[in-house]
């Protein structure tokens, strides 16, 4: 009887944290709003594309803008809102199957305006999906066509 709970002490220690980090972010919500390159009255900044965001695996809400600024490339996410995930990341993606991308880093935040400072030079012609990418399960989460 005393292996049989210490097995069962044993399974519950190591299935815990994974549970948690598997459903944690489902009720964890991250707010930001960051200011938009578009707020300075000196600012020369002007929209070049944007899309709205579309549902994936996972409901979404929101449009992707890209700025340009003093030659300088800003992805923002406007009025964005998801479910959290884990490992969650954005990629800047020539394709859906996120087989060539960009990677942005992780999620700043599940609501919100939030922006993304883009690496110089970027091809948007070519990498002209925004995807909302969980790379733990590999599952595109929503994305925005950019035009």
């Amino acid at each position: 009887m005393k292996k049989i709970y210490w097995a069962s002490l044993i399974a519950l220690i190591i299935i815990l944290p994974i549970i948690w980090y598997l459903l944690s972010p489902l009720f964890i919500i991250i707010e930001l709003n960051e200011i938009s390159p578009m707020d300075s009255l000196v600012s020369t900044a002007r929209n070049i594309m944007e899309g709205n965001f579309i549902p994936g695996a996972h409901e979404v809400s929101g449009k992707a803008v890209v700025i340009e600024n003093e030659n300088k490339k800003i992805l923002r996410f406007e009025n964005f809102e998801t479910i959290n995930g884990p490992d969650l990341f954005i990629y800047l993606s020539s394709d859906l199957d996120n087989k060539e991308f960009i990677d942005l880093g992780k999620i700043k935040a599940t609501k919100g305006n939030v922006n993304y400072q883009l690496p110089e030079n970027v091809d948007l012609e070519k990498y002209n999906k925004v995807l909302v990418w969980c790379r733990a399960f590999r599952i595109l989460f929503s994305y925005a066509e950019l035009k």
